[in-house]
């Protein structure tokens, strides 16, 4: 049951982001989409040849959106390329590596959530300067349906509690920063703001500036608000 819920909570934050890439309004970062692709379809894989039924929907649906949402960062997304960056991608790649590897169950839920980790960390510097580029209400729903794998679990042990907790606290953490930075920067998108021209200390035309750098992205402009 609980896995049905996780699987309906996961469609529910996949489709408007998704949407909002689409549209635009939404700036997915490459290199955090890539590890958690990886991340996501290589679990999926491990529960199929365990055997997981309906606790596998979680992950059948993550799986997917996180693809969709790959394809469409490729053309309508940022970063993957600096040096930090590469480094972060690395370290993730040596958690996934860990994973399995080990022996241990416990080892490797913690080389999971490392790799998992690096991903937030590539995220989260575009989050806070520009919190519009991301659905807040994404992340949201990723915490309530990390939260359910915890309800279904009961009183297992560490290896199966590390993950589920934090995954609801690393999406709850970005759903913090996205509402704070928002709140703080105000509640118009900045692309609305500067009648004057004066985009300088505008986050939103930062991000637009680095998507003109990259000329697979010059086809979206337009739509970059």
């Amino acid at each position: 049951m609980w896995g049905v819920v996780a699987g309906l909570l996961s469609v529910a934050g996949a489709v408007p982001y998704l949407w909002d890439v689409w549209r635009g309004r939404t700036v997915p970062h490459r290199g955090a989409w890539l590890v958690w692709t990886v991340l996501g379809c290589t679990a999926l894989a491990a529960q199929v040849s365990a055997g997981a039924g309906w606790a596998a929907a979680f992950l059948w649906v993550q799986a997917f959106g996180m693809l969709c949402t790959l394809g469409l960062a490729v053309t309508r997304g940022i970063g993957g390329a600096r040096p930090a960056e590469l480094a972060a991608l690395g370290l993730a790649a040596a958690g996934v590596v860990g994973w399995q590897a080990t022996a241990s169950p416990l080892c490797a839920t913690a080389c999971v959530c490392l790799a998992d980790a690096m991903g937030f960390a590539l995220m989260l510097p575009k989050a806070w300067r520009d919190p519009w580029s991301e659905t807040s209400s994404t992340y949201l729903l990723a915490a309530l349906s990390g939260a359910c794998p915890l309800l279904a679990a009961g009183d297992g042990g560490p290896e199966l509690l590390l993950y589920p907790v934090w995954f609801v606290v690393a999406n709850a953490l970005v759903t913090a920063v996205l509402a704070l930075r928002r709140s703080a920067l105000g509640a118009v998108r900045p692309g609305a703001r500067h009648a004057s021209g004066d985009d300088r200390n505008c986050p939103a035309c930062a991000t637009r500036r680095q998507l003109a750098s990259a000329p697979w992205s010059a086809a979206v402009l337009g739509a970059v608000d």
